[in-house]
């Protein structure tokens, strides 16, 4: 069952929800014992603030090495390498990770100057960073967001960054999704650490976040990039290298066999992320009252698979959403709150896939 799980919790204190997450877990009863190697891979793309949507918030590195050393692990390192074109070290210093590895002590590898072993995985000759097969327990730290070429990225391609420079080069020759799936059969993925506070709408380098300010848990990577997919309005089979991951292996994309854990519940906290242009655009269409940030956000991206369908035209009532509209009628909302309304979308928070076809369906 423990496969299965996918664990939630909300709010603003970054570090310490990492913390309470990982204890309702129970990692460290996962870990072999206290002289593994564990590393930590988050998503250090480009020499960015987490702010802006593209990277690995630093305050999970900070509460999982806690977490970690309190009980009695000390055999921590984080490896990461940006994209071909970006200096590790740069992304290293802008998103905060220099501190982070001065404060606790552990050190930082650079795959990009790491070496590197070709693998046979699953049929097909992969390089990847020996520090990363070296390692003896790997917590991928992925950021939930979308992606111009793939449509979203998380736990499965943030191992991306697990290869040198050339072999990043080469995986677009070959289309990305293929070598991504085989990539995942031989590189580890023990827990899997979901940066769901402000990721993109769909740009791998960031510049539009969408604040949802959740961290998520899984055990299975697989399982993560589907739930992922319904959170951004996309059906699991339109994501290539994740179906093909299932065939190979790698783990199960059938949600319906999913058991959320919830650690706490999402709240209406009234701290906002600036909206960029583009976001605010699309906000343009909601009406939100003390909304939590999981439901609104979850109606952003499914406005915006709206948009890119070209079917934001002509004049709409506008979708309500929030604690504020409890117990009170309107033309049409989403989310439990607005259950009152004649057309309403149950759900605490409902995905945007859901709320995709709910809006298809009844927003004229």
């Amino acid at each position: 069952m423990k496969k299965k799980e996918i664990l939630f919790i909300h709010g603003t204190d970054y570090k310490n929800m990492t913390k309470k997450l990982l204890e309702r877990a129970n990692l460290a009863g996962a870990i072999p014992h206290r002289d593994t190697k564990i590393a930590l891979k988050p998503n250090l793309v480009a020499a960015q603030d987490a702010s802006n949507g593209a990277t690995t918030h630093w305050e999970l590195a900070a509460g999982t090495i806690e977490y970690l050393k309190e009980h009695g692990f000390s055999s921590i390192l984080i490896m990461e390498s940006s994209w071909v074109g970006e200096k590790t070290d740069r992304s290293v210093r802008a998103s905060g990770y220099d501190k982070v590895c001065r404060e606790y002590q552990v050190p930082f590898v650079d795959l990009q100057k790491d070496s590197y072993t070709e693998c046979d995985a699953r049929g097909m000759k992969l390089k990847v960073c020996d520090t990363a097969l070296q390692a003896e327990f790997v917590i991928n730290m992925p950021v939930l967001k979308g992606h111009c070429q793939t449509k979203i990225t998380c736990a499965l391609k943030n191992n991306k960054g697990v290869i040198p420079n050339s072999e990043k080069r080469r995986y677009h020759t070959m289309g990305l999704h293929k070598p991504i799936a085989h990539l995942n059969t031989v590189v580890r993925n023990d827990f899997i650490l979901v940066d769901n506070i402000c990721g993109d709408l769909d740009f791998e380098e960031g510049g539009n976040p969408v604040e949802m300010n959740r961290i998520l848990g899984f055990w299975d990577p697989v399982l993560c990039d589907a739930f992922v997919c319904e959170t951004m309005g996309y059906r699991p089979e339109e994501v290539s290298y994740l179906t093909l991951a299932e065939k190979l292996g790698v783990g199960s994309a059938d949600l319906s066999q999913s058991r959320p854990v919830f650690v706490n519940q999402p709240e209406h906290t009234g701290q906002t992320i600036s909206m960029t242009r583009r976001v605010e655009k699309l906000a343009g269409y909601a009406r939100p009252k003390d909304a939590c940030s999981a439901c609104y956000g979850s109606l952003i991206y499914a406005l915006d698979r709206l948009e890119s369908r070209g079917c934001l035209k002509g004049k709409r009532p506008p979708v309500c959403i929030g604690q504020g509209y409890k117990g009170k009628t309107g033309e049409i909302g989403v989310g439990q709150c607005t259950s009152c309304f004649q057309k309403s979308l149950k759900g605490c928070p409902p995905k945007a896939v859901e709320i995709l076809k709910f809006l298809e369906e009844n927003w004229k």
